[in-house]
């Protein structure tokens, strides 16, 4: 995931970039959540050989 992708969708509000980052992110995925986007999101079409990178890397997001 890239935060600065979306933060400039958010107000910052008074908090840092880390913190402004951290919540463009919990934003992001609270709405794609709400609009049942998420599940997709986690499940994306890979390549066998990006799949397989996925379960070491992506085990976070609960890609696998």
């Amino acid at each position: 995931m890239y935060p600065a992708l979306w933060k400039h969708a958010y107000a910052v509000n008074g908090r840092s970039a880390d913190q402004h980052d951290a919540y463009s992110v919990a934003a992001w995925l609270r709405q794609a959540d709400l609009d049942s986007h998420l599940r997709r999101f986690l499940n994306p079409d890979l390549t066998g050989s990006q799949r397989t990178v996925a379960e070491v890397e992506g085990w976070i997001l609960g890609v696998g």
